[in-house]
């Protein structure tokens, strides 16, 4: 399948935007949104809204048609996006939306089986694992173009996070998003931690879960399950030498990004002894962890965790019920002076189906659910940061703790210095590199094999891809 590179200009013009919008999330979000949930289905309607629409859109009093919509996420993501499908379906009486909802996984799982049978979803959530449903995505081109969907209030830096190198339009970002350290602020302060800082390292990471757990018998750090790849891999080779000079894989995604397979030593290590102290969970316990709702930080027996920024407001708001609070922290980095590793990017998109047979009415939809002041108002930045400019603005006006937090985050993030152009994608055969290195952190852990072997095993895995 032919590889898309997707440009990030996180320099001068991008940074200026964010900081004029204060915020975003992701990551790599297949990259910055791992969020899970069940999984149901059903259709509805009930109370009104409005919408910015192209009087080229579908009229709402049109033909009957019948759109069928999937996600994944927490069990918040679940209710708001229902709400939302009933808002639309009042306001269009002629369409019914029959939706599923799954937990990571499960959502591409079933996407996958759809795929094969040429039966995906009207309307589908995709992440940076984009390149591998190429072949299902409808670019939006033509609907922006007759006008059916409306882009005149989104900027265009943000139309260019879900467009390929072509300029190809994929899909409309659900949100600006990017990854970061939550954390329990009381527990580190019962275990005389000190708060996280900007530029604290990894080994600051490690050396506060060991103190954690030593001082309060928690975990100091929950585990990273479906992230492990993202941050000791991706994140962690970038975070080395100058900024931009290493990534995990090329920027063309026709080869490795770096030549010292020694290079993911340290954070194998760093892991595995955190696990085998029991600072960290093991993967018996990890997988207890089945959405960000139930992760060890929210219920109480963690410090912290690896988190994209658009989960932080839902996990402060069931932490500040029960009179905790938490915060925010960057990324470690491999060296207080060296790069972040951060970037700001995309959450998801939602995508048109070449499969559907009313993409016009898909592609509407789509527009109204990133547009409308009404929509957005119920889903509140769920998915990540709003990339209209007046959504986030009648967001902003009303922002809850957990929110403003999310929003302050995003825009500290923007002002780190990051390359040109990050490619946030995924080759074919990642998701077999990626299962792998977890074992071998495993291994590490049960003595199998040292870490020097687990990274040298992890860059030959990966860089048989392109063999």
């Amino acid at each position: 399948m032919k590889k898309k590179l997707i440009s990030i200009f996180l320099a001068a013009g991008m940074v200026l935007s964010l900081a004029a919008c204060g915020n975003e999330t992701g990551g790599q979000e297949s990259s910055a949104g791992s969020d899970t949930g069940s999984t149901q289905e059903s259709s509805a309607g009930s109370e009104e809204s409005s919408a910015q629409e192209s009087s080229a859109a579908p009229e709402a009093d049109g033909e009957p048609v019948t759109l069928r919509m999937a996600w994944w996420g927490s069990q918040t993501r679940h209710d708001i996006t229902v709400e939302v499908i009933e808002m639309y379906e009042k306001e269009h009486p002629n369409v019914k939306i029959e939706y599923e909802f799954f937990s990571f996984d499960d959502y591409f799982n079933k996407l996958k089986t759809l795929q094969a049978s040429d039966q995906v979803w009207d309307i589908f959530q995709l992440g940076g694992n984009f390149p591998m449903y190429m072949d299902k995505i409808c670019f939006m081109d033509e609907f922006i173009d007759s006008g059916i969907v409306d882009v005149s209030d989104i900027p265009e830096a943000y139309l260019q996070i879900t467009q390929d190198i072509e300029g190809n339009q994929i899909g409309l970002s659900n949100g600006l998003n990017t990854y970061g350290i939550a954390y329990d602020v009381d527990m580190f302060n019962e275990a005389e931690v000190p708060l996280p800082t900007e530029n604290w390292t990894w080994d600051d990471y490690a050396d506060a879960a060991m103190k954690i757990m030593e001082k309060t018998g928690h975990y100091g750090s929950s585990g990273l399950s479906s992230s492990e790849f993202i941050a000791g891999c991706s994140t962690y080779i970038g975070q080395q030498g100058k900024v931009g000079e290493y990534g995990f894989f090329n920027l063309d995604l026709t080869g490795m990004g770096f030549e010292d397979p020694s290079m993911l030593e340290g954070y194998i290590q760093m892991r595995a002894d955190l696990i085998k102290a029991g600072a960290s969970p093991d993967a018996g316990a990890e997988m207890e962890i089945t959405n960000i709702e139930n992760d060890f930080l929210v219920t109480g027996e963690a410090g912290m965790t690896w988190v994209a920024v658009n989960q932080f407001p839902t996990i402060y708001d069931i932490c500040k019920a029960e009179g905790r609070t938490l915060a925010l922290a960057p990324l470690p980095r491999v060296t207080s002076d060296g790069p972040s590793g951060a970037v700001i990017q995309s959450s998801q998109m939602l995508c048109v189906s070449q499969d559907s047979e009313h993409k016009e009415e898909a592609a509407a939809f789509i527009s109204w659910f990133q547009n409308s002041v009404e929509c957005n108002q119920v889903l509140q930045g769920e998915r990540g940061i709003p990339v209209n400019n007046t959504v986030r603005d009648s967001l902003k006006a009303n922002l809850t703790e957990g929110q403003q937090i999310m929003y302050d985050f995003v825009d500290l993030i923007g002002t780190f210095e990051v390359p040109e152009k990050v490619n946030v994608l995924s080759p074919d055969g990642q998701d077999q590199v990626v299962d792998k290195y977890r074992n071998y952190i495993q291994d590490v852990v049960a003595g199998n094999m040292t870490a020097a072997e687990a990274a040298q095993k992890t860059y030959d895995d990966a860089a048989a891809i392109f063999n």
